[in-house]
């Protein structure tokens, strides 16, 4: 199982990366293999903004359905559209083509409360 050094993670398995004032959010490996194999992602293309805490889509695999819930507040650059043909993805390629939500932070701070690399391992008890 895959859990990159680069990126932060909540302590409801979304990852996000840090490229400037932009934020790209997904779910982590740990995340899409308890789910299962995933059938569909559900993510309003009108959505705008995101906000910490806030769910602001769904994933539906097999075996359940799972929030997405924002790790930072923000408003959406853009949102992977790949996901809705290729919803697997979020399976085989979790922290490259599986990215769900890019925004812009508005908070920074926000991003403090994160985890990193060793506490996630921690979290999920590796």
């Amino acid at each position: 199982m895959k859990i990159p050094d680069n990126l932060k993670y909540t302590n409801d398995h979304e990852w996000v990366k840090v490229e400037g004032s932009t934020g790209i959010i997904g779910i982590t490996d740990y995340a899409q293999g308890e789910l299962g194999d995933v059938v569909f992602i559900d993510i309003d293309s009108s959505l705008k903004e995101i906000k910490k805490g806030q769910s602001f889509g769904t994933i539906e695999a097999v075996k359940t359905v799972s929030d997405i819930y924002g790790p930072f507040s923000g408003k959406v650059i853009e949102i992977n559209s790949k996901l809705s043909e290729s919803p697997e993805v979020i399976n085989t390629d979790p922290y490259k083509e599986g990215w769900m939500v890019k925004a812009e932070i508005s908070n920074p701070s926000e991003l403090d409360g994160l985890l990193d690399s060793n506490a996630y391992k921690k979290l999920i008890g590796q």
